[in-house]
């Protein structure tokens, strides 16, 4: 099989860029670092950070967020829609991404342990489903993997 490298667009790493901004807003309040920003047409139309502890909601995951964002604005389906992650999302956040009927999923950082895109199981691409969006891995995956480093070396450090 021949495999070709993706090449992110411009489009790719600007909005990978503001999800990694959010993902520092969620570092800087203690809350694992990630972020996701969902894109139409060119556009942000959600965006979200992890607000779990803030919250005390296990479902307010950076994704959750911004797919609610982006569906109060556009209704719920998101077929034209692009959502760009900073961490591979886990299974509830791509359930939620399949049941959107999202478009095109760009993710950073692999997530060994939770991720859902080919990690842990791969449910965007699963035949079970009867959406599957495109999935675009690994855009700016030093950066993401990075932040998440540097938060959980504080977390154990203050343990």
């Amino acid at each position: 099989m021949n495999i070709e490298k993706y090449i992110p667009t411009d489009d790719d790493l600007q909005f990978m860029r503001l999800a990694l901004t959010l993902a520092e807003k969620s570092a800087k309040m203690e809350e694992v670092p990630v972020g996701a920003v969902v894109v139409h047409q060119g556009e942000v139309v959600g965006e979200g950070r992890n607000r779990i502890e803030e919250l005390s909601d296990a479902t307010a995951h950076a994704e959750l967020l911004a797919l609610r964002e982006a569906s109060a604005r556009l209704g719920r389906r998101l077929n034209d829609c692009t959502i760009y992650c900073t961490v591979e999302p886990c299974a509830m956040c791509a359930g939620a991404m399949i049941l959107a009927r999202i478009g095109r999923v760009v993710f950073g950082a692999e997530d060994a342990k939770f991720g859902a895109c080919g990690s842990t199981v791969n449910l965007l691409e699963s035949d079970w489903f009867n959406h599957r969006p495109v999935v675009v891995r690994g855009v700016l995956a030093e950066e993401s993997q990075k932040l998440l480093k540097e938060f959980f070396k504080r977390v154990r450090e203050r343990m």
